[in-house]
């Protein structure tokens, strides 16, 4: 049951030598990847507006001024982005960047910022989708949080089904939304032009506006910046591009940051030309269509798109996610786990913590979008920060080329991204201290994984000086447990005399009526008169704790003699695996339970059934 819904779901396996198939042109590695910083121009204008109506109307004014300031940290972002592809196209990005230009504890930091950054693109795009279509449809709006996890389920299993074709099913919204926005725009300035859309700004651009501060200011201008999360993404997926990787990654950045820029300026001055507010009820972004279009068919169209890129925008985050926890795990870092590919060739398990992160944070904020962009901000203007700070220290140890022009560009990003970071500390600490929490327990988490992959491979290795230490034994003790008196017992206790000197059977039991409790034992007797039958009684109905000491009594006496202990657990296995869920699991605990001991090997013998 459970093969064949797979099958229907994420598809039939590939083989390994088909993963050249799935490498991303850069046609579909536009729509895969760039679906969540092309998607932000929905709401990062609206960001910067919400900041400045706080003080006045006329305030709205400056928003040309933040989108500014905005577009040349993009400039810089692009460029330092650009020479981390060429300078490391293993993937992994900043993680990679500032572990080898500032040190490890550098790099887990970037690492497990974006680790929890791409759960928030999720979770942030995913709401930010429900909220398009909850405006459209209010009756949806009790069922936001639903909606939203529906949407995070249904793009992990697409990413399950494999890259080329959660590609190819990407590429209509995301190009639908970047044709609708072109004409939007192009719209928009004509009317501007020709005067069919009337000026209704607040305030003249040169103008000055009363109680106008510099902190206000940069407070938008962080809330602005928000438009350039997951510029990133294409860096860290730079091994899933064809050939030649390095140049397609490149040019695809470089593309998606153009159309980027054109967005964002040019919806920003329609909402400023256009007078346009921010209202809880309506999106600024819907109302610069509705003063373009009407409330006609383009309108509708134009929503929809909106709606269906802010809801696919999460594929950004499937899309580095695993890529980045790859790197972690082959540094040690997180579970092997991570490196292994899924029947679709991707990397599975990435792909479903993923999405079990987001649904957690879809539940803590309760689906509000408002809550989540600022702490998302600040986990990744902090791998901004070190990836272009560590690349200032590559190009000064390279010394290659236009070095030194290359540095100060990314001394330019540095420094504006670690100013972002402190506005957000400051001017967001409400919304953003989780970080100063979180944080700390993933570096933990990294390091205690790593420790325990040392110890393990210290235990693990062979030297050649402990050769000649290892333990020879003069036999073997096997304990076989018994339940009842069946033909997987009867198969049990024959396998255990052919493995084993000495062999005793065990059999707990909880039964009040004594002749009900001494039956077991006397069937057994009659069936192994030679085997030693041990029965236990229970008096509080537990099969593991008596067992456990049983068998500790046994391993010790046994050592004595230089004897091995195997405990043999007998089972039967049902044709069809839905079976297994009509019986009970006291094999598998008593395995569990076992398995603490260092003196005791666990063995399993499997009777399979027939029908």
């Amino acid at each position: 049951m459970w093969h064949y819904l797979k099958r229907v779901l994420i598809g039939k396996p590939l083989k390994t030598m088909d993963e050249g198939g799935q490498a991303l042109t850069k046609f579909k590695a536009l729509a895969l990847l760039s679906s969540d910083a092309l998607s932000s121009v929905a709401y990062g204008t609206e960001q910067i507006t919400t900041v400045l109506i706080t003080l006045s109307a006329a305030a709205l004014m400056y928003q040309l001024w933040v989108a500014a300031l905005v577009l040349i940290l993009l400039f810089a972002i692009t460029l330092s982005y650009q020479q981390i592809i060429h300078a490391y196209p293993s993937g992994g990005g900043a993680y990679v960047v500032a572990s080898k230009n500032w040190g490890q504890s550098a790099g887990l930091v970037a690492g497990g910022s974006l680790l929890v950054d791409y759960m928030l693109t999720v979770a942030v795009s995913t709401t930010s989708g429900t909220e398009a279509i909850t405006s459209a449809i209010p009756a949806l709006y009790p069922y936001s949080v639903l909606i939203s996890i529906l949407i995070v389920i249904g793009i992990m299993l697409l990413n399950l089904r494999g890259m080329r074709e959660s590609a190819s099913f990407l590429t209509v919204p995301v190009y639908l939304f970047i044709g609708m926005i072109i004409v939007m725009v192009g719209m928009g300035l004509y009317n501007i032009t020709t005067g069919n859309i009337t000026y209704h700004a607040a305030a003249p651009m040169n103008g000055s506006v009363q109680g106008m501060t510099l902190l206000l200011f940069f407070r938008a201008f962080s809330s602005g910046s928000s438009s350039l999360t997951g510029v990133e993404a294409i860096s860290n997926a730079v091994p899933n591009f064809k050939e030649p990787k390095r140049h397609n990654a490149a040019a695809t950045l470089a593309i998606m940051a153009a159309i980027l820029a054109v967005f964002f300026a040019g919806i920003t001055y329609l909402s400023y030309y256009m007078g346009i507010r921010p209202e809880s009820s309506q999106t600024v972004l819907s109302q610069i269509a509705s003063g373009v279009f009407g409330h006609g068919v383009l309108y509708y169209l134009l929503q929809l798109s909106t709606a269906m890129i802010l809801a696919v925008a999460a594929n950004t985050g499937f899309s580095a996610f695993p890529i980045l926890a790859y790197n972690l795990a082959k540094d040690k870092f997180l579970p092997h786990a991570y490196l292994d590919r899924g029947d679709r060739l991707g990397y599975s398990n990435g792909i479903i913590s993923l999405a079990v992160g987001a649904i957690v944070l879809i539940f803590i904020f309760h689906g509000q979008t408002t809550l989540l962009i600022p702490l998302y901000a600040i986990g990744v203007f902090v791998p901004f920060v070190l990836s272009q700070s560590g690349m200032i220290i590559h190009w000064f140890r390279e010394r290659e080329g236009f070095w030194a022009g290359k540095a100060f560009i990314n001394l330019i990003g540095a420094l504006i991204s670690l100013g972002l970071v402190i506005l957000l500390l400051w001017q967001h600490f409400s919304n953003v201290w989780p970080y100063l929490i979180i944080m700390p327990l993933v570096l933990r988490l990294f390091y205690r994984i790593k420790h325990h992959y040392r110890n393990v491979a210290r235990q693990l290795r062979v030297a050649e000086k402990a050769k000649a230490d290892i333990h020879s034994y003069d036999g073997a003790t096997v304990i076989v447990l018994v339940s009842n008196i069946t033909r997987v017992t009867t198969g049990a206790i024959n396998y255990a005399q052919s493995i084993g000197d000495y062999v005793i059977a065990m059999h707990v039991s909880f039964d009040e009526n004594p002749e009900k409790e001494h039956k077991t034992a006397q069937e057994f007797k009659a069936e192994f008169p030679d085997i030693r039958f041990v029965d236990i009684h229970s008096s509080y109905r537990s099969i593991a704790t008596p067992t456990l000491r049983f068998c500790d009594v046994i391993a010790k006496r046994a050592a004595e003699r230089n004897f091995t202990t195997t405990v043999l657990v007998p089972q039967f296995v049902p044709r069809h695996p839905w079976q297994n869920v009509l019986h009970n699991q006291t094999a598998l605990r008593l395995r569990a339970i076992l398995n603490s001991r260092e003196n005791i090997i666990v063995s399993t013998y499997n009777y399979h059934l027939k029908d």
